[in-house]
């Protein structure tokens, strides 16, 4: 029973880190959902130069005719319906767009809602620099190894001491190398972009620290 219970707690831990890891690839994949992200920053210009090539870029081939039918509605729209036709075709872009990605499209999102790395992100191309981004992204990625190296760390002081010590060591260990695996498998390029991997494979063929390895 014992080994039972430990084994449901470290699934739970592992979940956990899982769900968290999964809700911030959503926060990222959501940029291009937003009113000030750069699909409809190009819809914009788009519509202000009355020439739709800016935002052919963001779809695949396949779709420009439902782009260009959208583009010319917004283009012909005039007084009142003007704000309503040019949102339409925000809309109709991102989806298109996103659905190109395999990503599900539930609206625009308003201005600002856009992850702190992710805006940065897009600052330093405009700027031409990426110190900014570099300092936003390794300080918080600092914060976050700290914090779960210590939790663990004063966990495995007494994790032999009672079960209950064992099992609360076990849940700070699982988050935080999975934490920093995850991290090193992005940093490195292990882990493709939306690729999951087997539990246990990493590039190359060598076996990893995966999850089924807890």
């Amino acid at each position: 029973m014992k080994t039972k219970h430990m084994l449901r707690t470290t699934l739970a831990g592992i979940a956990a880190v899982m769900a968290l890891t999964f809700g911030m690839a959503q926060n990222a994949a959501a940029h291009c959902d937003t009113l000030d992200g750069p699909v409809v920053q190009d819809a914009h210009k788009a519509l202000e130069a009355k020439d739709i090539t800016p935002v052919l870029k963001w779809v695949k081939a396949k779709d420009e005719k439902a782009v260009k039918a959208a583009f010319s509605k917004a283009l012909a729209a005039k007084g009142a319906n003007a704000e309503t036709a040019h949102h339409q075709f925000f809309a109709t872009l991102v989806k298109i767009h996103r659905a190109g990605e395999g990503a599900p499209f539930t609206g625009l999102k308003p201005a600002g809602a856009v992850e702190p790395a992710v805006a940065e992100a897009d600052k330093a191309l405009a700027s031409g620099s990426a110190d900014a981004l570099v300092k936003l992204v390794t300080d918080d990625v600092t914060a976050g190894i700290k914090h779960r190296y210590e939790r663990a760390a004063a966990a495995y002081k007494h994790k032999d001491e009672s079960v209950a010590q064992g099992r609360e060591f076990v849940e700070a260990y699982v988050e935080y190398t999975h934490y920093v695996e995850k991290l090193h498998m992005d940093a490195t390029g292990k882990a493709a972009h939306g690729e999951h991997k087997e539990p246990g494979k990493q590039h190359g063929g060598h076996a990893g620290h995966g999850a089924d390895k807890h």
